[in-house]
């Protein structure tokens, strides 16, 4: 499938999101505009505990940022961070609501770095606000609200750059460009995997109330209504399905994301995934913590795989990429990537190459990326736009799909839906709390 037809599968899904709520074109006066002559871009981030906070201070390093806001349903985190800037300078404003934020015309940019659940509704309104949005991945915790998001950045024309930072790091190009010479002869197998070592247990707490401070009701939104549990709060939330997708969308779109890259891929057409809580059976997290998810593409199939609690995965590395090829396999990861050759008669079929070591900083050159994307308007030029992320968190949520359904489901490209209703009824994630999905 061509870059074209994922875009048409995209387009074709948002028309079909059986709960929508229009978003007008006019919902907020617009501010920065794309390539406008502005010296400094007024950022504000919207989540800041964990990976939202880690974004902001990389883009703060770019010398024509300035941080203006601070958002968070946390006021514990918010008033930490408020402090921090502080003391280094700089003062700014904090809310605990969004759409405060999106209404601030002193606001540009927007950093996204909430739990998953709620980028969708946040990036499609920050975009219909005329803010540039800088957001995290997965983009969407279902296939539509992948789709959503991609047609709220076509249609409001914003700087969108998704979080897979990795695109912005050298030895990461360079692999893939490796891949593309054909050096390695027809590659019909790439595997992916993250092996988790340092991912304890979560044992299991008992519902209570929430911290002081903390607008569980705000921090819940589309969510389903649960009491507050400890064990679903900030890092955790990422092992629940309420919430986001577990290892397959935290680390597979980082990793996948370069498999489809190295492949030139779209979407598969078929999708299976066997797995479960092995490690931990009896713990509080839902999402499988051992999961072996095998993609057929025309020509060559993609695996994912991953494990908590265990370090050595494939080639001595905790997290990889690898694309194996008739004269030799090519392993790649964050540290760095190497090409080992096929041996046939006790002759090398291709020449070996030494570990290609990480130069760069991926952070702090993707979040720049964005900025200098912000002022010259070359939409071209960004390392992950949304169609990037909307590529890779599809696929990932594919696999989450198979395995939720124990079945092997087939993706009908024409139809841009799965054959088998049980999938499609995990198209859309639930939208709960008098929230709804946008529809742009």
């Amino acid at each position: 499938m061509k870059r074209r037809n994922f875009l048409l599968d995209a387009s074709t899904l948002i028309a079909g999101a059986a709960v929508t709520s229009a978003l007008p074109s006019d919902l907020f006066s617009r501010t920065a505009t794309v390539g406008g002559l502005k010296e400094k871009i007024n950022v504000a981030a919207i989540g800041i505990k964990g990976m939202g906070w880690s974004d902001l201070t990389a883009m703060m390093k770019h010398p024509d940022v300035r941080c203006v806001a601070l958002c968070d349903v946390d006021n514990n985190v918010l008033q930490q961070r408020k402090d921090e800037l502080a003391k280094a300078g700089t003062e700014v404003k904090t809310y605990s609501d969004y759409k405060q934020v999106l209404a601030d015309k002193n606001v540009d940019a927007v950093i996204i770095g909430t739990p998953d659940h709620w980028h969708c509704l946040i990036m499609a309104e920050a975009c219909a606000a005329g803010k540039d949005v800088y957001v995290e991945k997965p983009v969407g915790n279902s296939i539509r609200e992948c789709a959503v998001m991609l047609a709220a950045q076509k249609k409001y024309k914003r700087v969108v750059q998704v979080g897979q930072w990795q695109r912005s790091q050298k030895h990461f190009a360079d692999a893939v460009a490796f891949v593309h010479s054909g050096k390695l002869g027809q590659v019909r197998l790439v595997k992916t995997w993250a092996y988790m070592g340092w991912m304890n247990s979560i044992p299991k707490q008992p519902d209570g109330q929430p911290p002081a401070g903390v607008d569980y009701k705000a921090w819940l939104g589309p969510a389903p209504t649960r009491p507050f549990n400890p064990n679903r709060f900030h890092f955790n939330f990422r092992w629940y399905w309420d919430y986001a997708g577990g290892l397959m969308t935290d680390w597979g779109v980082h990793l996948i994301d370069y498999a489809l890259l190295g492949m030139k891929a779209g979407n598969p057409k078929s999708i299976m995934a066997s797995g479960g809580k092995f490690a931990y059976p009896d713990d509080a997290a839902e999402t499988p913590d051992t999961l072996t998810t095998v993609y057929e593409f025309d020509g060559f199939n993609l695996q994912w795989e991953h494990a908590q609690g265990i370090n050595n995965g494939p080639y001595n590395r905790d997290h990889g990429i690898a694309f194996i090829g008739n004269n030799g396999t090519l392993v790649l990861d964050r540290g760095g990537w190497e090409v080992i050759p096929e041996v046939k008669n006790k002759k090398p079929l291709m020449e070996a190459v030494a570990l290609q070591p990480r130069v760069d900083d991926g952070l702090v050159l993707h979040t720049a990326n964005f900025i200098d994307v912000i002022k010259s308007g070359s939409m071209d030029k960004l390392k992950a736009p949304i169609e990037a992320g909307v590529h890779v968190a599809t696929v990932a949520q594919m696999g989450n799909i198979a395995f939720r359904t124990g079945k092997k489901v087939f993706w009908d490209a024409g139809k841009n839906k799965f054959t088998d209703e049980d999938a499609n009824k995990l198209l859309q994630a639930g939208y709960h709390n008098g929230y709804k999905l946008p529809v742009v």
